[in-house]
C-alpha cells in the first residue's frame, strides 16, 4: 500500500525545489558605479570585485548621488536633470524614475526608510517622496525670509525622522520634522554664515555643520538642542589668507569623521584640518598634494584617504590620524573623483574617470588588487551606507 505524504511536507520539498532553481543572494556586498557620461550605473559586487549589471536609461548623472533604502536592495539615483530614479539592485533594471526638478544634487532617505527627499537648485527647495512609490509627499520651497529663493545643498537625514539642509544665498539651515507628512514641521535657523556649499552631519547624528564658501569658519547645529541655534566654529578653517583660486568644491558629506576626530578641506588650500569633533576645535593642519575634494576614513579610523582637484587630480594620499602624516601618495591615473571603503575596509575602490576603469586597492599594502572597465566613472557608493546616517 502507498505511503500518504503530508501536505505540509509535499509543500516544504516544492519550496526547496524552487529555491534550487533561482539563484538568491544577499545585498550586502553589492554597490552602484556612477558613469556620469552615460546615464547608466554598474553594479559591482566588492565580495568578488566583479561587474554585475549596467542599468542605462538614468538621465544626466553629471553631479549623481545616491541613497539606499533599509534593507539596501534598492538604490535611489539623484540625477543633474532633476530625474529621481529607484534601481533594483536585483534584477537589475529602474523599478520607477520620475523627473520632480530642474536641476537636482543629491538626496536623502529617512531613517525609517519610508520617505526620499532631493535637493533641488531649480527651482530652490525640497520635495519628499513615497520611497515605496516616488508619490510626492511634501513640496518645501526654499524661499527666505526677504522672499529670495535660494539652491538648497548639504540635505543629510537625521535622527527623529528629519532632514537637515542649507540654503546657499540665504545662508540659512532648515530641518524638517517628517513625523507627520501631511505637515511636516519646519524650524528654520537664519543668519548662519555667508554662503553654506554644502552640509554634513556627524556619524552619530548629533550634529550638522555646514561650510561657508563666502566666510570663514562653519556653522554648526546640536540637533540635540535646537533651542540653543546655529554657533559658528573652526572660526580658522576656510579661505583666510591667500586667496587661492578654487578648482572644484570640496565635498563636506561623507567627509572623515572618525571617533572623537573629524578631518575637513581647507577650501582653496593644499591643507586638510584634523578638528576634536566634541569641541569642534582645530587640532593640526597637514599639508597635502592639491586642493582636497573627498576624504574617507577606513572603517576602523585610523587612516584617511584623499583625493584632488585639478591639477592634482591624478593623485591620491594616505592620511595616519596617529602621527597626523602623509603615509602613502598613489598616481593612480587622470581624474580620480572618488573612493569608497568595502563594508569591512579590507578594499578601496577609486574612480578614475578620464581613464574609464575603476582601481582596486588593498588599503595597507597598497598593492592593486583589480581593475574594472566604466565608462567616465565618478560616484561609488556601496551599500553598507543604508545603515549610516546622513548617507
Amino acid at each position: 500500500m502507498a505511503t500518504k505524504v503530508p501536505a505540509f511536507a509535499l509543500l516544504a520539498l516544492g519550496l526547496l525545489s524552487a529555491c534550487a532553481g533561482t539563484a538568491l543572494r544577499g545585498t550586502g556586498d553589492l554597490g552602484v558605479v556612477v558613469e556620469r557620461a552615460t546615464g547608466s550605473v554598474q553594479v559591482v559586487d566588492t565580495t568578488r570585485r566583479t561587474s554585475l549589471a549596467r542599468i542605462e536609461g538614468l538621465g544626466d548623472l553629471s553631479h549623481a548621488s545616491i541613497s539606499y533604502s533599509r534593507d539596501a536592495r534598492y538604490a535611489y539615483v539623484f540625477g543633474r536633470d532633476g530625474g529621481l530614479s529607484k534601481v533594483d539592485l536585483l534584477t537589475r533594471r529602474i523599478v520607477h524614475r520620475i523627473i520632480q526638478g530642474g536641476n537636482s544634487i543629491g538626496g536623502a532617505i529617512s531613517a525609517d526608510g519610508r520617505f526620499v527627499a532631493v535637493a533641488n537648485y531649480e527651482p530652490g527647495g525640497v520635495k519628499v517622496f513615497d520611497a515605496d512609490t516616488l508619490a510626492l509627499v511634501a513640496d518645501i520651497p526654499a524661499v527666505s525670509a526677504d522672499g529670495r529663493r535660494s539652491k538648497v545643498v548639504g540635505l543629510v537625514d537625521a535622527p527623529g525622522q528629519r532632514f537637515v539642509f542649507s540654503l546657499f544665498e540665504a545662508g540659512e539651515i532648515w530641518v524638517v520634522d517628517m513625523h507627520d507628512p501631511k505637515q511636516p514641521a519646519l524650524r528654520k535657523f537664519t543668519g548662519v554664515g555667508k554662503e553654506p556649499y554644502d552640509g554634513m552631519v556627524t556619524s552619530d547624528g548629533r550634529h550638522y555643520a555646514a561650510g561657508l564658501f563666502g566666510e570663514d569658519g562653519v556653522a554648526l547645529l546640536d540637533l540635540w538642542n535646537l533651542d540653543a541655534g546655529v554657533r559658528r566654529a573652526l572660526v580658522e578653517f576656510g579661505r583666510h589668507g591667500e586667496k587661492l583660486p578654487v578648482y572644484k568644491m570640496p565635498h563636506l558629506e561623507g567627509w572623515a569623521a572618525t571617533g572623537s576626530q573629524i578631518v575637513l578641506p581647507a577650501v582653496g588650500k593644499h591643507e586638510v584640518i584634523i578638528a576634536d569633533q566634541n569641541g569642534w576645535e582645530e587640532i593640526a593642519r597637514v599639508p597635502v598634494a592639491g586642493q582636497a575634494v573627498f576624504a574617507v576614513a577606513s572603517p576602523d579610523g585610523r587612516r584617511v584617504w584623499i583625493n584632488f582637484a585639478f591639477p592634482h587630480n591624478d593623485t591620491v594620499q594616505v592620511l595616519d590620524l596617529p602621527s597626523r602624516r602623509i603615509v602613502h601618495t598613489l598616481k593612480p591615473g587622470k581624474g580620480v573623483l572618488h573612493l569608497e571603503f568595502s563594508p569591512r575596509g579590507e578594499q578601496v575602490w577609486l574612480s578614475l574617470r578620464d581613464e574609464n576603469r575603476i582601481e582596486i586597492y588593498d588599503p595597507d599594502s597598497f598593492a592593486r588588487l583589480g581593475i574594472l572597465p566604466a565608462e567616465s566613472p565618478s560616484g561609488i557608493f556601496f551599500t553598507v551606507r543604508a545603515h549610516r546616517t546622513g548617507l
